[in-house]
């Protein structure tokens, strides 16, 4: 039962909903007394042969009565209780997706996406269970049996109803045994349904690159692995559960024996009448529900105690990035001072930045250029806060970003990452998707400096097209391009292009640059990439190599170095010469 305390919370906060609800639960449940009252009365009186039509209808008007009661009270019950479940399903997917937000890369390192959704879904499911099904269950076996047992020392015979609940502990010996391995076996369980969730999603997700590469048979074979080993773990889920009832069925048959068998020497001595007998009877027949209940009510209690175990330990978890000292939401604006000394990832002993230092002041450009892996990202992302535990200070306008919100820092900032993400939305709000209350007209301008907007009025829909989940019916340049409109959209102060030109063709590239250079001009740019065209024009570039900056400059002071910038230019400029560009043109 240790599921219910840790529910306190809320069945505190939702105490007045709750006991209404057991309230008409109740009510209900002293409805149900009356059936099995009236029919052994009836009875007696047959028997007696003193029936007659005036008290047959009037025990008939009292049978409609208890029904009408029963049928109002059953509807307010499900109305409370169940509607406390909806709450309580509400309130804990709010606090999970609030997390998810919250929580840094590490985070979602480590966590796969179908695990996540499984906690989403399967277990949220499991924990709404216990405050809807489990109540009901736990109050109803208490309220139901409680009542009739007192109806059956009251209006039958107090030693008949000692003795037909002899067998009655062994119910409590059961459900002990039975939900201490059926708890182990649903954490088991839980876990398989988020590793067959997770191979989904990623099956669905690269649907493409294994039909590229003939991997359908394969991936089959996997996933039909996946599906046998989640079924056997399963299954054993299902042998423990399934023990309930029949373990229930043979306690029930046996209450019946014992009352048949006592019952009827307690007729014949006449220390009961029939009547009573036939009551008793029903009395028990009412006592079904309670001791089955026993059953489904550790299966709901085990279920949602392990899933709920599951969701308060991912709750648990705590993002990495630095708590803010202030409240204030203001985006930072003014020079930008990167100052970082050394900079680890968890979990990983080399250094990834070390000595990256440089000024930017507001309306200057800076390019960041090396080879694949040297470290461009990652100094975007300490700038984007997604790693806050470095050595060293990175301030905007003489703040340290550290000490700010998340929001005032990252309201300043547009970003277009390397992997450029679009929802399943038209493309006019995809372009103002931060900024919602814009209008067509700024919508088109953002368009029009992102090169995008002579494309758009070519699809059938215009604006209006839906460009599908993750933007699959776009090429990737355009999918570039939209994203680049997104985030210009909000005005940055900083606008970060990661690779973000790598799609699109020279021409469009000096097109979009150009356009950027004279809207942004007294607002901060900064452009990773690997084609250097892209950089060409910007105040300083930083060639970094190994996290470590290894050339500074502008483009003709590193064509004067004659380093590793110089040398990488003549190739992509050979390369253009020779007919094409050095990325090539768009590609899908």
């Amino acid at each position: 039962m240790g599921i219910f305390k840790k529910l306190g919370w809320f069945f505190q906060a939702e105490k007045k909903r709750y006991l209404w609800g057991l309230f008409f639960l109740l009510m209900a449940d002293l409805a149900g007394l009356v059936p099995p009252r009236v029919i052994g009365i009836l009875a007696d009186k047959m028997g007696a042969k003193q029936l007659t039509l005036t008290t047959l209808f009037s025990w008939l008007g009292f049978l409609l009565l208890a029904a009408i009661v029963q049928y109002l009270s059953r509807f307010g019950w499900r109305n409370m209780i169940w509607g406390g479940a909806a709450t309580l399903e509400r309130e804990l997917r709010t606090q999970l997706f609030s997390h998810f937000l919250k929580m840094d890369a590490t985070f979602f390192q480590r966590h796969r996406t179908g695990d996540l959704m499984a906690h989403a879904t399967n277990d949220l499911n499991a924990v709404q269970n216990v405050a809807g099904a489990g109540i009901l269950t736990f109050a109803d076996s208490i309220l139901t049996g409680g009542t009739t047992i007192v109806a059956m020392l009251i209006f039958v015979d107090w030693r008949l109803t000692v003795v037909a609940l002899l067998p009655m502990p062994l119910l409590a010996v059961m459900a002990r045994v039975l939900g201490k391995h059926l708890h182990s076996a649903f954490s088991e369980s839980q876990a398989a349904f988020s590793r067959l969730n997770d191979k989904t999603q990623e099956s669905v997700s690269g649907v493409k690159v294994i039909k590229t590469f003939g991997q359908e048979n394969e991936d089959v074979a996997d996933f039909e692995q996946i599906v046998a080993k989640t079924i056997t773990i399963n299954k054993k889920v299902y042998r423990i559960d399934s023990l309930f009832d029949p373990i229930t069925t043979l306690i029930i048959g046996l209450t019946y024996a014992i009352t048949i068998a006592y019952g009827g020497h307690l007729v014949v001595t006449q220390a009961i009448t029939l009547g009573q007998l036939i009551s008793f009877v029903a009395y028990i027949g009412a006592l079904v529900w309670p001791m089955f209940a026993i059953g489904r009510l550790f299966n709901v209690i085990e279920r949602g105690n392990a899933s709920y175990d599951r969701v308060q330990a991912l709750l648990g978890e705590r993002s990495e990035t630095v708590m803010a000292k202030t409240t204030t939401k203001q985006p930072l604006h003014g020079d930008l001072d990167y100052q970082v000394t050394a900079f680890k990832y968890p979990d990983d002993q080399r250094l990834a930045l070390q000595n990256i230092h440089f000024e930017l002041k507001q309306g200057q450009t800076l390019g960041l250029v090396g080879r694949v892996g040297a470290g461009k990202t990652t100094i975007i992302k300490l700038l984007l806060r997604e790693f806050d535990h470095y050595q060293g200070k990175i301030t905007i306008g003489g703040r340290d970003i550290r000490d700010e919100t998340l929001d005032s820092v990252l309201a300043g900032i547009g970003y277009v990452p390397q992997e450029n993400f679009l929802f399943s939305t038209n493309i006019r709000d995809n372009i103002r998707f931060a900024a919602m209350t814009k209008s067509q007209a700024e919508v088109e301008a953002a368009a029009k400096e992102s090169a995008i907007h002579d494309d758009i009025l070519n699809f059938s829909s215009q604006y209006d097209t839906l460009v599908g989940e993750k933007g699959v019916s776009l090429s990737g340049g355009q999918k570039q391009r939209l994203s680049i409109a997104r985030a210009i959209m909000t005005l940055p102060e900083i606008l970060i292009l990661d690779d973000a030109l790598s799609a699109v063709d020279a021409k469009t590239e000096t097109e979009i640059l150009t356009d950027l250079k004279q809207d942004r001009d007294h607002k901060t740019t900064i452009i990773a990439a690997h084609r250097l065209s892209s950089v060409a024009n910007a105040d300083e570039i930083l060639v970094i190599d190994d996290g470590q900056i290894v050339e500074r400059g502008n483009h003709q002071q590193l064509l004067a170095n004659d380093g590793w910038y110089a040398e990488m230019w003549r190739k992509q400029q050979i390369e253009s010469q020779l007919g094409g560009e050095s990325r090539g043109p768009e590609t899908n």
